[in-house]
């Protein structure tokens, strides 16, 4: 058995996010989404997290955590337009310094999914006005909090975000217009330039934020790589999905086959770091005429050979994938921080068994050459899967919700091992 040694100061932590663990976020998109009666639970008082932060942070420090990457709740903080919420933004203050106070390492997200129930009535993304919006509550963010922040994600997903808001319709708004959803990945594109200005104009120049997306990285498979219109399929969703969003944060201009071209140059050199959403490999069909082409997943039935391990949610488990996504983006030239990396497993042997491997993953990616500077482990917490409510258990901490009780997973204290020690056995 040999044991890879991680960089000194190498950040280890966990991730939530505002809407799925603090509870009654009743002044968002989703909340009123889950009212209208559009899922199958509501979140409702989540994990109570917005009251039990301290608790659940003592949690995160006798599990040897160095880092926590959490979102703040715009709708919390600004409720109604241009009317910013002191006390929020106090709360907020008061979770930063319980985090340093505990010398774990905040990472903070301005923007999770959830939108203000003002901005979504307001046109939500497709507004002319959501990119100053956003702006602003940057602005006021870094004016209340920025001193205790070094590491920001300005927008969480984007592309995951635009696939179920604009092109399944599976959240707010529930639209299903592939027009609409190029027009909101513009919008977010320009949001997150914005944003990524505004927190590098507040800064010290002594000590300057750094600044990414967290950008979901899917390992794209053809489900027949010897037809080549499925092969065709699965390069092509690979150059959408996964490269052009980053292409034009680092270039300021991408093109998707000559047909679709973004040129926004004040995009260009808008990440300090890339953060890295890695949880499974996707197998891709070709699908002629298929409303949601070209996002169309192959059903894993269909890979019985190659796809022989799934999560709670179907997903496929290959953290040879991982590795191969990490060294892939490490060519980029950015330090990459991975924003998250989990599984909802019903066996808590096999969560472990997950983290393991993909902890090993991570190490071979490092060693191939990889800059990677930290992990945080989806989630600290179980907590509210969005359409799939409460069901999907993520959580190092089990929490049991009819009386918010948390107990530490065996995962939780092994990955705890691996976080005071700095290092991996293989």
């Amino acid at each position: 058995m040999t044991t890879y040694s991680f960089p000194q100061g190498f950040l280890w932590g966990s991730a939530t996010s505002s809407h799925q663990v603090e509870g009654n976020n009743t002044n968002n998109d989703w909340w009123a989404w889950e009212q209208a009666g559009r899922v199958k639970e509501s979140s409702g008082l989540a994990c109570d997290h917005y009251r039990r932060f301290a608790q659940d942070f003592d949690l995160a420090a006798s599990l040897h955590h160095t880092a926590h990457r959490f979102s703040l709740e715009w709708s919390r903080i600004e409720p109604a337009e241009n009317q910013f919420d002191e006390a929020a933004l106090a709360h907020y203050r008061q979770v930063l310094q319980a985090l340093r106070q505990r010398r774990i390492e905040p990472i903070v997200t301005l923007h999770h999914y959830t939108n203000p129930q003002w901005v979504a009535k307001a046109g939500g993304w497709m507004s002319p006005k959501i990119v100053d919006w956003f702006a602003r509550y940057t602005q006021r963010v870094v004016a209340a909090l920025g001193d205790l922040v070094r590491y920001w994600v300005t927008i969480n997903e984007p592309l995951v975000y635009v696939n179920m808001s604009y092109v399944e319709g599976t959240a707010p708004p529930g639209v299903k217009d592939m027009n609409q959803a190029l027009f909101v990945t513009e919008q977010m594109l320009r949001a997150h330039a914005a944003s990524y200005q505004a927190l590098h104009a507040a800064a010290s120049p002594a000590h300057p934020p750094q600044v990414s997306i967290a950008h979901y990285v899917a390992d794209f498979w053809p489900c027949r790589p010897w037809w080549p219109p499925d092969d065709r399929i699965t390069w092509l969703t690979d150059r959408i999905f996964n490269a052009a969003f980053v292409d034009v944060l680092m270039e300021g201009r991408c093109s998707i086959l000559g047909v679709r071209k973004w040129r926004i140059p004040e995009a260009k050199g808008t990440l300090d770091y890339l953060g890295i959403n890695f949880y499974r490999r996707q197998f891709m069909r070709y699908v002629p005429l298929h409303p949601n082409w070209p996002a169309e997943s192959c059903d894993l039935s269909h890979h019985k050979r190659l796809s022989t391990e799934h999560t709670m949610m179907g997903w496929d488990v290959h953290p040879n994938s991982f590795r191969r996504s990490l060294v892939r983006w490490a060519r980029r030239g950015l330090p990459i921080l991975v924003t998250e990396n989990g599984t909802a497993m019903a066996d808590d042997a096999q969560r472990w068994h997950y983290i393991n491997r993909h902890l090993q993953a991570m190490a071979q990616a490092m060693q191939a050459g990889a800059k990677v500077f930290g992990y945080c482990y989806w989630s600290l917490l179980d907590n509210f899967e969005w359409a799939h409510g409460f069901g999907p258990r993520f959580g190092l901490i089990e929490v049991d919700y009819p009386t918010q009780r948390r107990t530490i997973r065996d995962s939780g204290q092994r990955y705890a091992e691996v976080c005071r020690t700095n290092r991996l056995p293989f």
